[in-house]
């Protein structure tokens, strides 16, 4: 038995029962699953498998910080469609990816987290590192493996690999320290993958006869397209049907932008083109999305969501279908073969919606016509805190002697500038969330964010991530100067390791997003706020990397193409930092909050 992506003698898998030591187990395993990169920071509870990762043809990447590790595996995860993996010391190490983990966990990425556990003779005790390593990830794996003797080392390492493909997300393998070492006997398991297939006939021949008598069918791309490979299947039922297809929430890179019937995402900050369009359909087809709430509320001033509309609902787990919108169909399938079954359904049927297919082409274009020349001329927010904001930095100079700039130029000059074939990477923040307006792309697997997680310092170390799956791509991060105090640390992992990548730091000299709710919501009463930084270009220079300050709209566009010059050529790090005004974009969620109301004499005044 040898894996698929590599034949050499180190990566053969021993077969049938063998004499080994539990490490050996484990790491045979982690061969058997193709398993050739991991992230992590060293540590002596597992270090006796660690000392045989190198002859085994694994390569353990030493991060900074542990969140940094998950991120990074969550990236290389999302990228390569196989398996990403991250380890660390019991207790201290792998309590800090917590976090990382759960973002994995929203954005469905078959990522293992390996976590050696206190010996079993001082489990309880109190001792060095000690703690109760299952119940701190259990809401965000899918699956936990908790190795119950060393023997069965190999069974419980690949059941995880094996259910993170089945469950899709994350999973746990929990390792007691002193079951690394040993003879045990056993058998190396074969990898199990499922094939999973279009869904009932059923459901859909009743998908395929509400899409032949839709007048405005609508399809969702979102994140189960791009996990399926299928795109391209997609693209053919959108043709088939002459339907609109709009990204959901955060998944820009679910259908090519430059395609006649893409209409872009959906969500915040959004495309008005696709929201307005989804607000006509009388059959909206959800293939690979489960609608989660964040992504469909309302947004730009328009609740579109079609109230009357037939949903269908293509997820692979049963449990999203109808979880957040009432559907008229739910079919439990592969978001690709459903997409090939439908098309099939209806490849030979009249459908209603072929009456206005000319009409719906040309209500689509000049949707999208608008919202371009919109984009073009929205130079700058003109909510009365930003024109505030606007005005005020006319008569401020950045450290860098230049200009503070707006940040939709500067995003829409990113825009212009990005190469091809290239992975991009968003940060939570309110520049960030702007920048899903700007944000397009042509093939999967090339863009990434936190998704409904939303954790900062998620962007960087998740680009890097990808970067180590797939290194003949150009890798871009952005991130605010917010998220980017909580990551910049992995510069260091980036510039060590030569795993060169390209960041862009909006450096606006605050925590935006929810200082823009202080604006909403407080009166612009601003707590905890503002950020004075130091140069980040600056800073990144002296970790070893190259830094750039932007403070000429000019210099945006230039800049990142430098930036990745030196990335594809080179091999080199680049920070961007970009000076911007304090401009702000819509709140995340209006109805998150409410006006404040004081009861107490001594606050009257803070409402």
């Amino acid at each position: 038995m040898s894996t698929n992506n590599n034949n050499t003698d180190t990566r053969q898998v021993v077969e049938g029962k063998q004499k080994m030591t539990p490490s050996e187990a484990f790491v045979e395993t982690l061969v058997a699953n193709g398993v050739t990169d991991m992230f992590g920071i060293m540590g002596s509870a597992f270090m006796d498998a660690m000392d045989i990762f190198a002859p085994a043809g694994i390569r353990l990447i030493p991060v900074v910080h542990e969140q940094g590790s998950a991120h990074m595996a969550d990236g290389y995860a999302r990228v390569s469609g196989r398996h990403g993996v991250l380890i660390g010391q019991n207790g201290p190490g792998i309590s800090n990816s917590v976090t990382g983990i759960a973002a994995a966990f929203w954005a469905h990425s078959p990522v293992v987290i390996i976590t050696p556990e206190t010996g079993t003779t001082g489990i309880g005790l109190g001792g060095f590192q000690e703690c109760n390593q299952l119940p701190m990830f259990q809401e965000f794996v899918k699956y936990q493996g908790h190795v119950t003797h060393p023997a069965r080392m190999a069974e419980y390492t690949g059941r995880c690999f094996d259910r993170a493909m089945s469950e899709i997300g994350p999973t746990q393998l929990n390792i007691p320290r002193d079951y690394f070492y040993g003879e045990i006997e056993c058998e190396i398991p074969v990898p199990s993958r499922i094939d999973r297939g279009p869904g009932g006939a059923k459901s859909l021949d009743e998908a395929a006869e509400l899409l032949a008598n839709a007048k405005f069918p609508v399809i969702i791309s979102g994140g189960g397209v791009v996990m399926a490979d299928g795109v391209e299947e997609c693209k053919a039922l959108a043709e088939r049907l002459g339907a609109p297809v709009v990204n959901s929430y955060q998944h820009n890179d679910s259908f090519p932008a430059s395609h006649p019937l893409w209409a872009g995402p959906l969500g915040y900050q959004g495309s008005k083109a696709g929201m307005k369009l989804m607000a006509k359909a009388d059959v909206v087809l959800a293939l690979g999305t489960r609608l989660g709430p964040f992504g469909t509320l309302p947004q730009h001033g328009m609740d579109y969501w079609p109230k009357d509309a037939k949903i269908i609902q293509v997820d692979a787990d049963h449990k999203m279908l109808g979880l957040v919108k009432k559907i008229a169909v739910g079919i439990c399938g592969d978001a690709k073969d459903a997409a090939v079954a439908l098309t099939e359904r209806l490849q030979e049927r009249d459908l209603a919606c072929d009456a206005n297919r000319d009409e719906r082409a040309e209500l689509i274009a000049s949707e999208k016509a608008a919202w371009e020349k919109e984009l073009d001329e929205w130079t700058h927010e003109t909510d009365p805190f930003s024109l505030d904001a606007i005005e005020e930095a006319k008569g401020e100079t950045p450290f860098s002697g230049g200009s503070y700039l707006h940040p939709r130029q500067v995003l829409r000059e990113l825009e212009k500038a990005m190469p091809e074939n290239v992975m991009v990477s968003t940060d939570i923040g309110n520049i960030n969330a702007v920048a899903h307006s700007y944000l397009r792309f042509e093939k999967p697997r090339s863009f990434f964010a936190p998704m409904s997680f939303g954790n900062c310092g998620y962007a960087f170390p998740t680009i890097m991530g990808a970067k180590v799956a797939a290194p003949e791509r150009p890798a871009i991060a952005y991130t605010g100067d917010g998220a980017w105090g909580m990551s910049l640390m992995e510069t260091m992992t980036a510039v060590r390791h030569d795993i060169p990548v390209t960041v862009v730091v909006f450096h606006n000299r605050q925590w935006g997003a929810e200082k823009k709710n202080q604006v909403e919501f407080y009166n612009r009463r601003f707590v905890a706020g503002e950020l004075e930084n130091q140069s980040f270009a600056e800073i990144a220079r002296a970790m070893g990397a190259e830094g750039i300050t932007v403070d000429r709209i000019e210099d945006v566009g230039p800049a990142l193409k430098k930036a990745v010059n030196m990335q594809m050529n080179e091999g080199k790090t680049t920070i961007i930092e970009v000076m911007c005004t304090r401009e702000l974009g819509d709140p995340f969620r209006r109805d998150a909050l409410k006006k404040p109301v004081r009861l107490l004499e001594k606050y009257q005044d803070y409402v």
